[in-house]
């Protein structure tokens, strides 16, 4: 039986995920696949390249420089996180990613983006972390209105939470039968249509299936929170997600709110690692 994991995104909500990962790593509990979505996908590569404390030590330590994330990156380049920086500097130089644990680490890693010309969701599996696959992580996270249109493997990509936020049924569908599943809201979270509409369809009126996916995107989010309940009950998905609302903002340079969201991910994985390990392993 395979076992998976599903890594909800949420922008910097994303450090409560990198929490768990993290106690996942020292605890050395692995499993068959994972897919990430978002700041899933951009925190959830250093799972597969086994780099405990990654995600949290740059986010920490780039918060304020704007080239990590800032209106002068956004006015300069398009992109509110800056692409060369985020995807190429840190990683390379700054804080280096371990591509060869990642490449030789047997655990398989998707990630999941929009198509903004069909509205609906593609999974690339990336196995290298080479220059294409980080197209393919940084279209995952990027969000509408602040974010350059990503184009990789011959399609124009956004934010793949606009079109699954939590994709159980990807994995369940790709033969992984249990499934660890991390959301970034309290499990009594309810979705609402997203505010920024009008200036959605303003600026995206060439793609009408993107704009079709946003428009129901709430319907589709809270579904899925019902189908994941189901399955919660038929013993194949174990939930983990923060006890109440994460005390950060999807955009944050407040490392006091950035750490209290990692540890949030921390306490929940602690407390949940011996259920987490049996779930794997039954």
């Amino acid at each position: 039986m395979k076992t998976g994991l599903v890594l909800e995104g949420g922008a910097m909500r994303g450090l409560f995920s990198a929490g768990i990962l993290d106690i996942l790593m020292r605890e050395e509990i692995t499993v068959d696949g994972t897919v990430g979505v978002s700041a899933g996908a951009c925190f959830g590569c250093n799972y597969k390249s086994k780099q405990v404390g990654r995600a949290i030590r740059y986010n920490l330590e780039y918060c304020n420089d704007p080239r990590f994330c800032s209106m002068k990156s956004l006015r300069k380049t398009g992109d509110l996180y800056g692409a060369e920086f985020c995807y190429h500097e840190i990683p390379e130089k700054l804080d280096l990613f371990d591509y060869e644990t990642y490449q030789s680490n047997p655990m398989v890693f998707y990630v999941c983006a929009t198509d903004i010309n069909t509205g609906t969701p593609v999974y690339p599996r990336l196995d290298k972390c080479d220059w294409e696959d980080l197209e393919w992580m940084r279209a995952s996270a990027s969000m509408p209105l602040v974010s350059n249109i990503v184009k990789v493997g011959g399609l124009e990509l956004l934010d793949g939470g606009m079109s699954d936020s939590i994709p159980l049924r990807f994995m369940q569908e790709s033969g992984y039968e249990k499934n660890v599943v991390v959301l970034t809201q309290p499990r009594s979270y309810v979705k609402s249509k997203n505010k920024a509409l009008p200036f959605i369809r303003i600026k995206y009126r060439k793609y009408p299936k993107l704009i079709e996916a946003i428009e129901r995107r709430q319907d589709v989010y809270n579904e899925t929170l019902e189908y994941i309940r189901q399955e919660e009950k038929k013993g194949t998905v174990l939930v983990l997600a923060p006890a109440e609302a994460l005390p950060v903002e999807r955009v944050s340079h407040d490392k006091v709110a950035l750490q209290a969201c990692y540890d949030e991910g921390i306490r929940v994985g602690e407390e949940n690692i011996e259920k987490i390990r049996a779930f794997l392993a039954e």
